[in-house]
């Protein structure tokens, strides 16, 4: 018997109107039987069934799974798109959760994608779209599922990306689905690849790719983008192919609630995205939230838990009538508040509001003067500027809050415009807009805004989420004001803060004009920015403990910028020191607000060639200043550093000759290991046979891995995929920043391998480590450090054999009472057997290492050799004691 509803919403009341294919679907037939079950269970809810079948629609082959738990009665359905790249496997955890608490979900994998065959038709209403109305068949027939009316499961769509696009397309052609929960996806795919005209070549690029090439697409598709690829312009026929397959396509018929996630670290999916959907759905009277999370295609936390707790209240209350379900704000963003002074964490919170704002709320005016400023576009379109990196500056884009921030606009090729000093804080929330007047010498004018948070000193620039917005200005709107809609942000610019508006003329993730010309601009009124007064933001900060500061693509992208910038005068290169990686001398850092304390004081060391070297030091010894100073990405106060013979700059050429890993290393998840590797090393421009792929892989010793997407990585591999990553190009000096964090023995095994191997090509490796004892065993060299001052330095085996510990070694094993007699001996502080019992551990209290083997001797003990023996960690603790261990 089927439970009925407990209210008929108006939108469910609405003429329930079938799509051009939906009516009169064939059942699915099912290949090879009934499938495959099985049974999972865990500590918080009943055990879940999930049932694997191949499904077979329209000559292509769906790989599913089914999930249930618990108890015979009917209940809501719930369906699981993927992300692209990805496959069903992706989403068991939430469809498991989903199962838990009481839903019916069946997840899949898309046509091109897993175990389905077809080709890859980007969400086609005939295609993909099509495959899950059958889905929804096939859910109609099943037992326990809710149904509205015969042949009309109780229904929801949730999925991120690809998935989310097709949860928003089945909602506007299948009427018989009930609520939808989109998330980081696209409203109107020809914006998002071709905004405003303009080719996002680097994330086009990364979509082929990661779906496994033209080849794996379907014709029409690959022949578009390879088409536009070419040409560096989309035209009209590639913008109406992609938005015949997109949710804007069917805007109208979209009426059913719904749950807007997008990220606001997304250059893919900007928030403009997010919005339109939001206007058209709220528009056709469905109910609507949105929600801003902290990460993106780009990188940073997507708030996982958090977001999945929402959707399935968002479900309780639309498929389970449940009006006790909280379903939150119309509108939530997440913000970050701080950093944690315990451990480093950023903080956030959520702001929160009972209307969505919009992206153009309360906007405030902001004057930037009325000068017009005149720049080139560079012939071949290089070398570009650089905002957002996907997957390599992703990261960056959640650090703006904490006022780091990574961009590069090369001189002659942009327009500055900057705002007086503010008098106030101001939170800019959704996307700020001007006026301005463009002229182009010849042609279409293509720019590149972007709007800067800029330090009272001027020193400091930081470009909010790393967005920039593309705009292209025909020469028919040229000579009279436009108006430029820039990136939507959430952001604070403090007091004493300047917003600067740069129009650059290339960008390094788009396509700009190949033929050199000058363009012209002046802007015609302020800049208008959003400021959402509704928001109400939350009182206490709450740790945000998932993404941390993913420090490895703040790294590489500052190498990745920092080299980019116009060099300033450095001192002529020493022939003396051509062949010697790294000397360092008299180096000095203090940070503004320290007082007379050093970061780093006086600190002078050399390093050969073929050595490992170990950075010891505890927390405040200056280990991590020294690397950035080496790295160039901090300039000492005193003293020098050169790396082969040439002084370090912020731009040093000699840089390239430098790789360098720090813990937090973000990929690309759906790429696999190769496609990520090759995706970095386009982005720094350089050839690519100077990448030195094959060499790098070999000595990371990834394997068979490299094929596969690097989601499926343990966290060991993917260590060793960033150290790779690091070691492309084969850098003569690679640093390294606790490279064996959080992995486990063996792991951290493979890694003392992969520094070994590197380093016996006659390279040099600098590893900063916590660990003692594997520092101990993988470097030859060591550096301590202690309160910014060198402590000692040299090798591994002068720096732990200068103790008062000796280790005596013996033809066979001692019998207990003849160490005793040992122990007793004067001058002798204690005696212990070592582990394999042939062996004695004797600490000398007064006696001489020659007393003690007389004594020995004396003993008839049978000596095969006296030496000295000292732990890392005892010497360690000794040198920044000043004393005894």
């Amino acid at each position: 018997m089927e439970t009925p509803r407990v209210r008929t919403p108006r939108w469910r009341r609405l003429p329930r109107r079938r799509g051009r294919w939906a009516a009169g679907l064939a059942a699915l037939a099912v290949l090879a039987g009934a499938g495959t079950w099985n049974a999972a269970a865990d500590d918080g809810g009943p055990a879940v069934h999930r049932q694997d079948r191949m499904m077979r629609t329209d000559g292509v082959s769906l790989d599913t799974s089914y999930f249930t738990a618990g108890g015979t009665g009917r209940r809501p359905a719930v369906l699981i798109g993927h992300g692209f790249g990805g496959s069903k496997d992706d989403v068991r955890v939430q469809a498991e959760q989903l199962a838990r608490s009481g839903y019916a979900v069946l997840t899949w994998s898309a046509r091109g994608f897993g175990k389905s065959d077809g080709d890859i038709a980007l969400n086609d209403p005939d295609r993909e779209i099509k495959d899950v109305s059958r889905l929804i068949d096939w859910l109609a027939d099943r037992p326990e599922v809710r149904l509205d009316a015969k042949g009309d499961p109780r229904v929801g769509i949730t999925g991120a990306s690809y998935g989310g696009a097709a949860a928003l397309l089945a909602a506007g052609y299948d009427k018989r689905v009930d609520a939808i929960a989109p998330q980081i996806t696209y409203w109107n795919l020809a914006d998002a690849l071709f905004p405003d005209g303009v080719f996002k070549k680097l994330w086009a690029g990364i979509f082929v790719t990661t779906g496994g090439g033209c080849q794996k697409f379907e014709k029409r598709l690959c022949a578009m983008y390879e088409r536009v690829a070419v040409s560096g312009k989309p035209d009209a026929a590639a913008r109406a192919l992609l938005t015949e397959r997109s949710p804007s396509a069917v805007a109208d018929r979209i009426e059913v609630p719904a749950l807007i996630v997008q990220g606001q670290s997304d250059s893919l999916f900007p928030l403009g995205q997010a919005d339109a959907m939001a206007r058209a759905i709220s528009g056709n009277g469905a109910p609507v939230a949105v929600d801003w999370t902290a990460g993106g295609h780009d990188g940073g936390d997507l708030e996982t838990d958090r977001v999945q707790h929402r959707i399935g209240d968002w479900f309780d209350r639309y498929l389970k009538d449940d009006k006790n379900a909280d379903t939150g704000p119309a509108f939530r963003v997440t913000r970050t508040g701080g950093v944690d002074s315990t451990d480093g964490a950023a903080l956030t919170r959520g702001a929160s509001s009972d209307t969505y704002p919009g992206l153009s709320s309360g906007a405030r005016s902001v004057e930037l003067g009325r000068r017009t400023e005149t720049f080139r576009n560079p012939a071949g379109a290089g070398p570009p500027a650089i905002s957002a990196v996907p997957g390599v500056g992703g990261g960056l884009a959640r650090l703006s809050p904490l006022g780091v921030g990574l961009s590069v606009d090369f001189p002659g090729q942009y327009a500055r415009f900057e705002s007086a000093p503010l008098d106030e804080p101001l939170s800019v929330t959704g996307s700020p807009t001007v006026r301005v007047d463009v002229k182009a010498g010849r042609g279409d004018a293509v720019l590149f805004g972007k709007v800067y948070d800029v330090s009272p000193d001027g020193r400091q620039q930081v470009l909010p989420s790393q967005l920039v917005a593309p705009f292209r200005i025909t020469p028919a709107q040229q000579g009279r004001p436009v108006r430029l809609t820039l990136p939507a942000i959430d952001h604070r610019f403090d007091a004493g803060h300047r917003l600067r508006l740069v129009l650059s003329a290339t960008d390094l993730g788009y396509a700009s004009p190949a033929e050199p010309t000058t363009y012209t601009v002046t802007p015609t009124g302020p800049l208008a920015v959003p400021t959402a007064p509704g928001l109400r933001t939350a009182a206490t900060a709450l740790p945000w403990w998932i993404w941390g500061l993913p420090a490895a693509a703040a790294v590489i992208a500052a190498l990745l910028l920092l080299t980019a910038r116009r060099r300033t005068a450095t001192p002529a290169p020493d022939p003396a020191l051509a062949d010697v990686p790294l000397q360092i001398t008299g180096l000095s850092k203090k940070y503004a607000g320290a007082g007379d304390r050093y970061a780093v004081k006086e600190l002078s060391f050399r390093v050969e060639k073929g050595q490992v070297l170990g950075l010891l030091g505890p927390n405040g010894a200056g280990k991590t200043t020294t690397l950035r100073m080496l790295m160039g990405l901090i300039t000492p106060d005193d003293g020098g550093i050169r790396v082969f013979g040439h002084a370090i700059r912020p731009g040093a050429p000699v840089l390239s000759r430098v790789g360098s890993f720090v813990e937090g290393a973000g990929f690309l998840p759906h790429l696999s290991g190769r496609a990520n590797l090759e995706l970095y090393w386009q982005a720094t421009g350089r050839p690519a046979e100077d990448a030195h792929l094959a060499e790098a892989l070999e000595i990371a010793g990834l394997g068979d891995a490299l094929a596969r997407a690097v989601r499926t990585y343990s966290q060991g591999m993917r260590q060793r995929l960033a150290i790779a990553q690091a070691m492309l190009g084969l850098p003569d000096l690679l640093i390294l920043d606790e490279p064996t964090n959080g992995l486990d023995p063996p792991q951290i095994r493979e890694m003392r391998d992969v520094m070994t191997r590197y380093a016996a090509g006659g390279r040099t490796v600098i590893v900063s480590s916590h660990l003692l004892s594997e520092v101990e065993q993988s470097c030859t060299h060591l550096v301590v450090m202690d309160r910014g001052r060198l402590v000692q330095a040299g090798p591994v085996a002068e720096i732990t054999g200068s103790g008062d510990m000796l280790l005596v070694t013996t033809a066979r094993e001692l019998a207990e009472p003849l160490v005793e007699k040992i122990a007793a001996l004067a001058g002798i502080g204690s005696a212990a057997r070592t582990g394999d019992g042939r062996g004695l551990l004797v600490r000398l209290d007064g006696a001489t290492p020659s007393g003690l083997i007389a004594e020995l001797v004396r003993l008839d003990v049978p000596l095969t050799g006296v030496g000295p023996h000292r732990r890392l960690e005892d010497a360690f603790l000794t040198l920044i004691s000043g004393g005894s261990a």
